[in-house]
């Protein structure tokens, strides 16, 4: 691929267009090297790599709004064929040259232009509202960043719960949407972190935080008697609300308060083990309206294949969440989800790691006597050896996935011109579960995302829409977007219509869900391959985090899994060592002992390349 993350990158809008371009012609990847295999042993043998994209599927987009005339479109866009980077708004994208540019001049120019605006802060104003908060993990506030502390930089916009109404949303135009493309970060896959989750401690554990910003998702809702309604999640929000009666707040505060130390009082819950979590909570002192919020806007479970304890554990963790960072237990990252793996590449390229864009592998190459794979040949007929290797299950040919089942996932993305439920602020994050019409489907995941989150244009939203598939995309999703949004071009409104917010442009696809798998259900894989899956359904990263860590774990069982950095002023370079020793500084054992290897490692020094720091 020519972007990094895989099926967790992010694009600009030109950038995903040219995403579905390449997944709708579904073009192999090119062999450039057709003499690889003389490169191979008499007692060696290989393993194939797949050679076309297989893991997205369906893809469909749509136009709600005028269209000008392809020479203006194309005009405004310039695009060279392919993005370079996945996220942050820096692909390649040269919407200002009147002339192409090689791919990776492309790229260096964009990046000259993209990420100082990123750095020093020219966000539209909307991106600074509300007090920056410092983020540090448990029982470090009181602690100096000296010290050591990490911190996550955080956009606080606060929520108004009450409804009011609004101006007419500003027309925009499809040429204005692809004029201003490089204002979007398009994810691929739609999550949020959450405030305890394991992503955030490892953020902040390894330090990586300090490559990323965050911004709260302000407000939960719901979706019932076909409106949508903001949910009461604190305890200053239930108190505040309008919605629930004096008798409903006591109710909603009693059963959140014992969701939250139920494993204290089994006897309250042990009977309805086997039921259903909607059935307990029919059995509890609740109204309707609230067995609706818990069940679909703070559980965030299924109707009826969700049990009593995996509800409680869903509350749970969704109770322990709130207040960490603000009123909701999420936080979203400034410019998309695909900030994340980019993070992590910054991380591992200051120590040394090297990543290669555009540079596709041919096989895997084993030998026959240890059945251990030993190197990869690229696409260049170069063999590059190594004692471990990692592969994201797309790239395994069939051969080897012939045992495997996989499960799909309906994603779509709208880009629309207003909230789904507008307040006095237009700058939320919004997150709604949309319950299904039929019993035994997916409730739909909804995410919206305003211009302040820097992953879309002024005086437009950006919506995540994602379920379990039981269909292509379109046809899962499209009856949920038909509900909350008006689908019609604007001389087709109809009045009953001009409420809902409209979609100026639409893309539905569905994405494989290898996560879960058994790595024994590959045929023939060696014992030192490992295998990663892409995004599963999840509205956390958690399985992510956990999968990273089991096979670092099997590869390194002694190393500590993404330790924490150490601090600038403790790493010694060797040049200091070589200018100490010619001026007779160096240290004596009758000055300063030589420390044991164990012993630097505790004090978190380590040692670097000169060229390693000038990077």
């Amino acid at each position: 691929r020519n972007y990094y993350g895989g099926n967790w990158a992010s694009f600009s809008f030109s950038g995903l267009l040219s995403w579905i371009k390449e997944n709708q012609e579904k073009t192999d990847i090119n062999g450039e090297c057709e003499d690889w295999r003389k490169l191979i042993l008499e007692n060696e043998e290989v393993i194939s790599l797949s050679k076309k994209v297989k893991t997205i599927q369906h893809v469909e987009d749509f136009c709600f709004v005028d269209q000008d005339s392809a020479e203006d479109i194309e005009e405004a866009g310039a695009l060279p064929k392919l993005p370079v980077f996945g996220a942050s708004g820096a692909e390649g994208v040269a919407q200002e040259s009147e002339k192409e540019c090689p791919p990776v001049e492309c790229a260096l120019q964009e990046a000259e232009i993209s990420e100082p605006e990123k750095a020093t802060g020219t966000e539209p104003a909307s991106a600074t509202e509300g007090k920056d908060t410092e983020v540090t993990s448990e029982n470090e506030s009181s602690q100096s960043t000296a010290l050591g502390e990490s911190t996550l930089e955080l956009g606080k916009t606060e929520a108004a719960p009450s409804e009011i109404s609004v101006q007419e949303p500003k027309k925009i135009t499809y040429s204005q949407i692809v004029r201003e493309g490089r204002r979007f970060n398009i994810d691929l896959v739609s999550k949020l972190l959450y405030s305890r989750g394991l992503l955030i401690d490892l953020l902040i554990k390894s330090n990586v935080s300090r490559y990323a910003e965050f911004k709260n998702a302000t407000r939960i809702l719901a979706f019932r008697g076909g409106k949508v309604e903001q949910v009461p999640c604190s305890r200053a929000d239930v108190f505040n609300s309008r919605q629930l009666t004096m008798v409903e707040k006591r109710m909603l505060m009693k059963f959140l308060t014992f969701c939250l130390d139920y494993e204290q009082h089994p006897d309250e819950y042990q009977d309805y083990e086997n039921s259903s979590f909607a059935q307990f909570l029919s059995t509890r002192k609740l109204t309707p309206s609230l067995q609706h919020f818990i069940l679909h806007s703070i559980a965030m479970v299924s109707e009826t294949d969700c049990s009593t304890l995996e509800g409680l554990q869903a509350t749970k963790k969704f109770l322990q969440c709130l207040g960490r960072y603000g009123n909701t237990p999420f936080l979203f990252p400034l410019y998309g989800q695909g900030e994340i793996p980019q993070c992590f590449c910054r991380l591992c390229a200051v120590f040394g790691g090297i990543y290669c864009l555009r540079h596709s592998v041919q096989c895997l190459v084993v030998d026959k006597e240890s059945g251990r794979c030993k190197a990869i040949v690229d696409h260049f007929g170069q063999r590059i050896s190594a004692n471990y290797f990692i592969v994201e299950d797309s790239y395994l040919s069939e051969s080897v996935c012939t045992n495997v089942s996989y499960r799909q996932i309906s994603r779509a993305v709208l880009i629309t011109d207003q909230s789904v439920l507008n307040t006095d602020s237009e700058q939320q994050v919004s997150i709604l579960t949309v319950p299904p019409v039929d019993l035994g489907k997916a409730a739909v995941c909804v995410i919206e995302l305003c211009s302040s989150t820097m992953t879309c244009m002024k005086d437009t939203y950006l919506v995540h829409l994602t379920c379990p598939s039981t269909k292509t995309a379109r046809e899962d999703l499209e009856p949920v977007v038909q509900k909350l949004f008006n689908l019609n071009t604007e001389k087709e409104t109809e009045n009953e219509e001009l409420e809902k917010p409209r979609v100026l442009w639409a893309v539905y696809f569905n994405m494989r869900d290898s996560s879960g798998i058994n790595k024994n259900s590959y045929d023939g894989l060696p014992s030192n391959v490992y295998v990663c899956s892409g995004p599963d359904a999840a509205l956390g990263n958690d399985c992510a985090v956990k999968q990273a860590e089991a096979i670092f774990q099997e590869m390194f069982p002694a190393e500590e899994f993404c330790p924490p950095p150490p601090n600038p002023e403790d790493i010694i370079y060797d040049e200091d060592e070589i200018a100490a020793e010619e001026t007779g500084l160096s240290n004596s054992p009758e000055t300063k002992p030589e420390s044991s290897s164990e012993e630097s490692s505790s004090r978190g020094s380590t040692t670097v390349q000169k060229e390693d720091k000038e990077k």
